[in-house]
């Protein structure tokens, strides 16, 4: 399989438009992979957006404007110029070496998700990858279960994906599959169909649907799960049901993965070796060293047990003030989706205008409940302050495939809702 690889990699690396940047589209993780290693060849840069809509797409041409794209569905992207993902033809006889690349490559220019405003690009090189992807295989314990099988719900075109469903499995002498399996039973039939040991890599909201709604679930080897705080209770349910351990990783675009914890043993989190976490003069809390090389600053609230070892508490984003009192939106999120009967919700809070007072709104994904029974379970979690006015129940909530809600949808939702106005207590 790695000189069959190694051939179409070759093979494709040849076929590829002459230029700088490729947006990598392919749905199928193999040729996603393919696609990515071959412009690494041809020292192109895969541009890695947290989305794929027509606005973001036109924001690229205009910072990228030489870009084409690689897909193994030419029919997506009708606007943008398309190089299809060529029928295999490679002699897996023909490559016997592995290829290298410098340290110093820039190989992908990687987007924030854009949940807590513009989406904005970070390089990474192939140095700090290979290292990153390498920490990560000590903290998660991947010596103990050589050969394993990696199963995502997560793209590979997201930051988590790319590290975790991919070049972990590069770096650590591991199998990826090759499919994005997304329906409960669909993620549960292809782990079945899966030797020993497995790991599936998911994000919360992934894993909060799966529990919910599969009938049988198989067990595997390890759950690895980021993009969002894990629940301590959905870490539970997720280890007895998979019979398996589950690992979190915390970091984010800047850094990479910075990380782990084990959510129902500790609610610490111990950095990936050889990084280091500091304080900056404004109380903002940075990491450096190891894979991340420069310091970074960090976007959440950590508390500082030592310089390995911190506790994570909200995005300093989330942070709020409402007569006097004070929450954020991650613990109200936290309340709103613990309700039972409620499938998906999330609490915002609009821009401020001079028209009217900013008023907590929720958006909210149930058929078991009505507004007066949401109500009152609120009222027995939450300051009546926070209570959301007003509340909106919708079909489906515009979550990207990692589980997130870009702030440009939320800003969408707003808008088409603000006409709207229930503020029935």
């Amino acid at each position: 399989m790695a000189k069959e690889f190694l051939a179409d990699v070759h093979a494709l690396s040849g076929q590829l438009p002459d230029r700088k940047h490729v947006l990598n589209l392919c749905v199928d993780r193999y040729r996603f992979a393919v696609g990515l290693a071959a412009a690494f060849q041809r020292r192109q840069v895969s541009l890695l957006p947290p989305s794929h809509t027509t606005v973001f797409l036109q924001r690229l041409q205009q910072n990228y404007p030489d870009f084409y794209a690689l897909s193994d569905n030419p029919d997506m992207l009708s606007t943008i110029e398309t190089f299809p993902f060529p029928e295999r033809t490679a002699d897996p006889n023909e490559v016997s070496e592995m290829p290298n690349f410098p340290d110093e490559q820039v190989v992908a220019h990687v987007f924030t998700s854009g949940s807590t405003g513009e989406p904005l690009a970070h390089a990474k090189t192939w140095g700090s990858l290979v290292a990153s992807s390498l920490a990560a295989g000590r903290a998660l314990g991947i010596d103990t279960m050589p050969g394993a099988v990696l199963v995502s719900t997560v793209p590979a075109q997201h930051m988590y994906g790319l590290e975790s469903s991919l070049l972990l499995a590069w770096q650590n002498g591991l199998i990826w599959h090759d499919q994005r399996p997304f329906y409960p039973e669909d993620i549960c039939t292809q782990i079945s169909n899966l030797p020993r040991p497995r790991i599936l890599v998911t994000s919360p909201v992934h894993l909060r649907a799966l529990l919910a709604d599969a009938a049988r679930i198989p067990p595997v080897d390890l759950v690895v799960c980021a993009t969002a705080p894990l629940d301590p209770d959905l870490a539970i349910r997720a280890e007895n049901a998979f019979s398996s351990t589950v690992i979190e990783i915390y970091g984010c675009t800047e850094s990479g993965q910075v990380a782990v914890r084990k959510p129902t043993q500790s609610e610490v989190w111990e950095c990936m070796s050889g990084l280091v976490l500091s304080t900056t003069g404004q109380g903002k809390a940075s990491v450096s060293g190891g894979h991340v090389g420069g310091e970074i600053l960090l976007n959440d609230a950590l508390e500082i047990v030592d310089k390995n070892h911190f506790l994570l508490h909200d995005r300093l984003s989330d942070l709020i003030n409402i007569a006097g009192k004070r929450t954020s939106l991650a613990f109200l999120n936290h309340q709103l989706n613990s309700i039972p009967g409620i499938k998906d919700g999330v609490f915002v809070l609009p821009a401020k205008t001079d028209k009217r007072v900013t008023r907590l709104m929720a958006f909210v994904v149930t058929e078991a409940l009505d507004r007066d029974a949401l109500m009152k379970a609120l009222r027995d979690r939450i300051d009546p302050a926070f209570l959301p006015r007003p509340l909106h129940f919708i079909d489906v909530l515009p979550r990207d495939a990692t589980g997130k809600l870009p702030r440009f949808e939320i800003d969408r939702l707003i808008q088409k809702y603000e006409s709207v106005n229930h503020e029935t207590e």
